[in-house]
């Protein structure tokens, strides 16, 4: 009987407003989400955060609850994977999002940005937020700050979920939310992980808790490789940063965070079959998890948000126009990564010197007492006459940057990036090959992924010991062989493009992805849980 009921889907996250806005979203392949009326949501009034319920509330459909984080990465990957749940449960399904107040007011900015540019569709969305909370300031590292910030959470989000006067399908979590799988199990619900990253990286968090106990020493003291199922023998060189010291309290939440996934009653995960098979094996075979029943695992993605173009081309678009077809190296580094002068000059230095056309996006490091990277200030950053020797071949971006028009231009031939998840999947989407240069989070793992196991991506010699710096002599090699210069580049870009139909013919009615979103939405329906209690 549930199956034939509508479902209403929350999405939690980090904001200090709460807004009704009205969703509407049309991805590449035009399709289209119909949703309920907000008489399905609760109303709320309460500025100290209490929730009070609509009156048409006390016979509502069921709800799926979803918690992710505030950053970029992680809202918007959740929210649009909640949007094809949407589209592939047939209507079943509805969003809501609990708001969690951020704890800078830049991050609530951004936050209150997503939501403006949510405002315009057609999608009945409620955004509600819990009452703030002093966030902890005796942190080693932004994981801990995250899980213990989620985990004081807890009883807040335990009462909303409560409070709600309809029935419950599941809890989705972010991966850093995992010690809410006990509000879940506390609930009588199912808790599913929502992993934004990709398969290799799930299958080392799983197998963390095993290697805690087998690798008594730090990683990069150990002899040989360490051993990850599904994956070539990985060099400690290439783990995480979290990982490299077990002293660290980020590291004891990474085996923490590692060892709840398989207690959870799904993992929904950010790739494609296609992409990372021997992975993805592995985990569903337990070789991840030994001793432990391993978690049955959703690759759904890529799971990209795609928007119509604006009307008006941005100005590093319209250069691009202007090149030939495949004959521009693209660097670019994410929302935190940025550049000092003497990294700049290096850069600038292997660019010029590797006689490519580029389009280089130049952040300069934060302000005094900010956390973000600031607008490039070009005349303290690069070399002298820099920008004027490669003008007919270069453009230096020193802010913001449209990323994913940019890789979907045909001028574009190769990508240098710091390797996070979505930024590689938005290269793969468009069969362009890669050269990361992993900067900080799980970055240096993605790089050894995508270069060993996945094919599709040049190795770049970085220093981690200096900061992850990179030699002029090193970067242009590097463009040089993404470009076309060698056997290595060549194999990228074939394997790249090989990738990029498996992108698309994965999300396909009837592809890998759509099939094992079907199954999740037809788990979700069957989930529903009548009563929460109070």
């Amino acid at each position: 009987m549930l199956l034939n009921q509508r479902f209403t889907l929350i999405l939690v996250y980090h904001s200090k407003i709460h807004f009704k806005c009205n969703i509407s979203f049309a991805t590449h392949r035009g399709w289209k989400i119909n949703t309920p009326p907000l008489s399905c949501f609760p109303r709320i009034h309460d500025d100290a955060g209490g929730l009070n319920p609509h009156p048409s509330m006390a016979t509502a459909s069921p709800t799926l609850v979803l918690l992710p984080l505030w950053s970029a990465g992680h809202l918007m990957s959740l929210l649009e994977a909640g949007k094809r749940l949407l589209t592939r449960a047939g209507g079943k399904l509805s969003l809501t999002v609990l708001v969690i107040p951020p704890p800078t007011e830049h991050l609530a900015a951004e936050v209150q940005g997503h939501i403006r540019r949510e405002e315009a569709s057609g999608l009945d969305v409620r955004f509600v937020h819990l009452p703030a909370m002093d966030p902890p300031t005796d942190f080693r590292g932004i994981e801990e700050f995250l899980s213990r910030f989620v985990q004081m959470h807890a009883p807040r989000v335990r009462a909303a979920v409560a409070d709600l006067p309809c029935p419950v399908a599941a809890l989705v979590l972010d991966f850093f939310c995992t010690a809410l799988i006990d509000v879940a199990r506390d609930l009588d619900v199912p808790a599913y992980v929502y992993f934004t990253t990709n398969a290799a990286m799930m299958a080392l968090m799983l197998r963390l808790p095993a290697l805690h106990e087998e690798v008594t020493v730090e990683f990069e003291e150990m002899e040989g490789t360490v051993d990850v199922p599904g994956l070539p023998p990985v060099p400690s060189s290439s783990l995480p940063k979290p990982v490299m010291d077990k002293k660290n309290p980020n590291y004891t939440w990474f085996v923490y965070h590692g060892r709840r996934f398989a207690e959870a009653d799904g993992i929904i995960v950010n790739t494609a079959a296609e992409l990372e098979r021997s992975a993805l094996a592995a985990i569903a075979d337990g070789r991840c998890t030994p001793g432990v029943r391993p978690p049955t695992v959703y690759p759904i993605g890529p799971v990209i948000a795609f928007e119509p173009p604006p009307e008006q081309p941005h100005e590093c678009v319209r250069w691009l126009d202007a090149q030939p077809p495949a004959s521009v190296a693209l660097l670019c580094f994410g929302s935190q990564g940025f550049f000092a002068a003497p990294q700049a000059h290096e850069i600038a230095h292997g660019l010029e010197r590797s006689g490519h056309r580029f389009l280089w996006v130049l952040r300069g490091p934060p302000a005094p007492g900010a956390r973000h990277p600031a607008d490039a200030n070009l005349a303290e950053l690069l070399p002298d006459g820099f920008l004027e020797r490669t003008k007919d071949r270069g453009l230096v971006w020193p802010t913001w940057a449209p990323q994913r028009e940019i890789l979907a231009h045909a001028a574009v031939g190769g990508f240098v990036t710091h390797g996070g998840w979505n930024s590689t999947l938005e290269s793969l989407w468009h069969g362009v090959p890669l050269a990361p240069w992993p900067l900080y989070a799980e970055q240096h793992m993605n790089a050894f992924t995508l270069v060993a196991a996945m094919g599709v991506a040049v190795a770049m010699k970085v220093d981690r010991k200096r900061d992850n710096f990179v030699e002029a002599a090193e970067l242009e090699r590097e463009v040089r062989e993404l470009m076309g210069g060698g056997e290595e580049g060549r194999k990228a870009r074939e394997k790249a493009m090989e990738m990029k139909a498996a992108c698309r013919n994965a999300v396909e009615e009837g592809g890998s992805s759509d099939a094992a979103l079907h199954r999740l939405a037809e788990e979700l329906c069957k989930g529903a849980v009548v009563s929460t209690g109070k």
